[in-house]
Order: structure tokens, then C-alpha cells, then sequence
């Protein structure tokens, strides 16, 4: 089997709208999605340490609904809205920890599905640049649960 070449340079890197690239993606639900582009949210958390192949590297940001997103800002399929590249990964060796970060990570204590569980892993995933799409694209048909192999970005 042939190595599949680059579609193209990245936006950034060329003049041409056209032009596209292929990256992976990463999942992550409204509104954790808006408050990393925002800057508000500078550490995504996670039960599970970043992939090591996945770190320095621009990965998609899709965006998935959850129940928030389609009930507050009707989301109703998942999208790419940007980019996002971690820098490194730590886990949070205590619950205190992982609430004296809140500025960084923005998870209340209180939500349900996200906040620090005793007993489990908490892991935090250090962003070191975002960048906002002016149009979402369409997600990747194909895509697993957390990330994605191909996402085609412009």
C-alpha cells in the first residue's frame, strides 16, 4: 500500500481557501470546546493521560453537542470549529489539587460527569495554542469515541 501524501500545506502555511489538510481530532464537548478557544480554559482534563504521539501536535477540535450544547446553544451535530495543541500532560495527585487548578481547567466541583472523582485518575492536558476557525467544518463520519484519525481542516 502506498503512503498517503499530504493533501496540502495548512492554512497557515499557504494563501489558498481551498487548500486543505489532514489531522487528527479530538472530541470535546460544548462548552469545555468554547472556553479553550477562548483562552478562559488553558488545561483540558481527562481520566487518562494525553497519547504521547498526540502531544506538540495540532489536533482538530471537534466539537460534540453533549446534553449541554444541544439544550443551551443548539448544537446539534458535532463540527470542527479549530485547533488545539498540548504541550504536556499531569495527573493531579489529589483532589485539592485538582480544585486549587480550577482557573486553569474550569471544571466545577459539583458537575457530575467531569468534576475530580476520589479513587480515579484525574489527569490535566496543558494547552499551548488554539485557534478558532471562521466557519466550522463538518466532523469526520468515521471518528471514535475521544479521537479521530482524519479530520479535514482548510
Amino acid at each position: 500500500m502506498k503512503p498517503r501524501q499530504p493533501l496540502s500545506m495548512s492554512r497557515s502555511q499557504t494563501k489558498d481557501p481551498k487548500s486543505v489538510t489532514i489531522i487528527p481530532g479530538l472530541n470535546i464537548q460544548w462548552p469545555w470546546s468554547e472556553l479553550l478557544l477562548s483562552g478562559k480554559k488553558t488545561v483540558e482534563t481527562r481520566s487518562y493521560a494525553i497519547p504521547e504521539k498526540y502531544l506538540q501536535r495540532k489536533l482538530a477540535i471537534i466539537e460534540t453537542p453533549g446534553p449541554r450544547g444541544k439544550r443551551d446553544a443548539g448544537i446539534v451535530e458535532a463540527r470542527v470549529i479549530g485547533t488545539i495543541t498540548f504541550s504536556r500532560c499531569f495527573r493531579y495527585a489529589s483532589e485539592r489539587e485538582w480544585l486549587n487548578d480550577f482557573e486553569r481547567h474550569s471544571v466545577s466541583p459539583s458537575d457530575s460527569i467531569f468534576a475530580y472523582t476520589p479513587g480515579k485518575e484525574k489527569w490535566g492536558w496543558l494547552v499551548v495554542d488554539c485557534e478558532r476557525f471562521e466557519q466550522p467544518m463538518p466532523a469526520p463520519k468515521r471518528r471514535g469515541i475521544v479521537f479521530a484519525t482524519e479530520c479535514i481542516v482548510r
